[in-house]
């Protein structure tokens, strides 16, 4: 453009009609503000996509766990992956996968590492031992506290009903579960009940024994081979710890054991574990309690073939706990 037409175009443009050109500049500012509205809110879209993105990842790390062969290494991983998962619930209060994870990642890291230290401890320090099984039992606790905000997430008002001392209405609550809450219920029970077991002078905790029996039969009825017989690995203990009038009772917890070791194909070791520390030490059977916890130790859980990998770390703390009770003998049976 020629210095001529470049006069002539400044020319006509400020001979163009004003209001025009001002209606001009307040669309092109109408514009910009919405493009700029249009960015912020899709700046957040992509926060909680990323978040729910991470929470979803993040929901399905248990199973890598499970073959770790190093409890260790688990055990100082794990509180750095519990607590970004609590950042991420926080930020996601309807995910409802996290919370499911949260609730068995806390149950279990408390069961593996804190309780069996305050276990170890008893005989050396009942002070330590003590705080141990407080932080346990609050673990437990948070554990059941995420299963309940998951069933909280789908059936609303649940929460409150099952935290009740109201029968009827924990059963009117469970009634309206399905089977895709059976997790839940799962991780709800059996983490209450961990919680019951490291606080027996506790009568407050003692007293919802109830409600835990209750919501894990209800999980029984709607999925009775819930991973592997998860259920049935529960009730050895739960059952074991009760007496027949209660319904339990050491016939009770043998049944519970060759349903589970049945569902789980003999490959799950912990329920053999529990059976031989719940039932055979009050019935003071040391030669069968030695035949089956040395049954557990000489197990190659480190074998390669795929159904043994899967439940390598559990298989391997139970090896540890057998071991622990072995070195007891003296302590735990009567010569």
């Amino acid at each position: 453009m020629s210095c001529v037409d470049r006069s002539q175009y400044r020319s006509q443009y400020r001979s163009q009609d004003r209001p025009q050109r001002r209606r001009l500049l307040s669309g092109l500012l109408a514009w910009n503000l919405w493009a700029l509205f249009v960015v912020v809110q899709s700046g957040c879209s992509i926060r909680t996509y990323a978040l729910r993105g991470a929470a979803d990842a993040l929901s399905g790390t248990s199973g890598g766990l499970g073959t770790d062969d190093d409890p260790s290494l688990v055990r100082d991983a794990a509180p750095f992956g519990l607590k970004t998962m609590e950042s991420l619930a926080a930020s996601l209060p309807d995910h409802r996968p996290i919370r499911l994870a949260l609730a068995s990642g806390f149950a279990q890291y408390s069961y593996a590492f804190v309780n069996q230290d305050a276990d170890r401890a008893e005989d050396k320090d009942i002070a330590q031992a003590r705080a141990l099984w407080l932080r346990a039992r609050r673990l437990y606790l948070r554990a059941r506290n995420y299963a309940l905000s998951g069933l909280e997430l789908a059936h609303p008002g649940s929460r409150a009903a099952l935290l009740g001392g109201d029968r009827a209405v924990w059963q009117a609550a469970l009634g309206k579960m399905v089977a895709a809450d059976v997790p839940y219920l799962y991780w709800c029970a059996a983490s209450w009940g961990l919680a019951v077991s490291t606080a027996k002078d506790d009568a407050n905790l003692i007293g919802d024994l109830p409600a835990v029996d209750m919501i894990m039969q209800r999980a029984l009825a709607l999925q009775p081979d819930y991973d592997e017989g998860a259920i049935f690995e529960f009730y050895v203990s739960f059952n074991a710890a009760r007496s027949k009038q209660q319904g339990g009772g050491p016939e009770r917890a043998k049944q519970d054991l060759e349903q589970a070791q049945k569902l789980g194909k003999g490959y799950k070791l912990g329920s053999i574990v529990s059976y031989a520390e719940g039932v055979l030490i009050s019935e003071q059977k040391k030669a069968e309690f030695v035949q089956l916890l040395r049954k557990v130790v000489e197990t190659d859980v480190y074998s390669e073939e795929p159904a043994w990998k899967t439940q390598r770390l559990a298989n391997i703390i139970a090896q540890q706990r057998a071991k622990w009770l072995l070195s007891r003998l003296s302590d735990l049976f009567a010569e």
